[in-house]
């Protein structure tokens, strides 16, 4: 039996700011550095064997703050770095307040490009865009993982992670979409041989 532990960066200083984020490299605000710090102390008990993360410094920054907390790993855990676990990209939106842009746009049109499932943002990616590389590297990279029965974390993002989650856990297209993901709080599974079910401790 193995363990998967999914955790969204902590509070980024775009997210403190309101700013659609996406791809643009922005690192972690105080508070992120706090729930990074905070997560790290819940999941200090538990040993990491491999950290998958993204290629944007705020997953990565986490995932290092969370192992630097961790008594129970050793000192030389791998760390798999891939721009499929990278946020959905949000396009032309990308550094724009999002109250600021509800007031121009509307908010129902801007909602639509932050909730649908199938419908990008203008030059950007949809929640179904991102899924279509974050599935794969979940399945080609993580599950071989868990299946050796290795204890797995994975420091994202809350769309990357949102889709993940859609397909470990069956959610429809329709259901996902309102799933809200929270920066810094670890979401807790195991694995073994009947497949990933959700636990709410380990």
């Amino acid at each position: 039996m193995a363990s998967l532990i999914l955790i969204r960066h902590g509070q980024s200083v775009w997210n403190a700011s309101n700013r659609f984020t996406g791809w643009t490299d922005v690192d972690l605000s105080d508070k992120g550095v706090i729930e990074a710090e905070e997560a790290g102390r819940q999941l200090s008990d538990i040993r990491i064997d491999v950290v998958h993360t993204s290629d944007l410094i705020r997953a990565q920054r986490t995932a290092k703050i969370v192992m630097q907390q961790n008594e129970s790993s050793g000192e030389d855990v791998p760390t798999r770095y891939d721009w499929r676990l990278n946020e959905r990209h949000y396009g032309a939106l990308q550094g724009l307040n999002k109250a600021e842009t509800a007031e121009k746009h509307g908010a129902e049109q801007v909602q639509i490009w932050r909730r649908s499932f199938d419908v990008p943002p203008p030059e950007g990616e949809s929640l179904e865009m991102t899924a279509e590389r974050t599935i794969p590297y979940f399945t080609e990279e993580i599950l071989p993982d868990l299946e050796s029965g290795k204890n797995v974390l994975v420091s994202a993002h809350g769309n990357s992670l949102r889709s993940i989650v859609m397909h470990i856990e069956g959610i429809s297209p329709d259901d996902i979409v309102s799933l809200e993901i929270p920066t810094g709080a670890p979401l807790l599974y195991r694995h073994d041989k009947n497949g990933t079910i959700r636990v709410d401790s380990f």
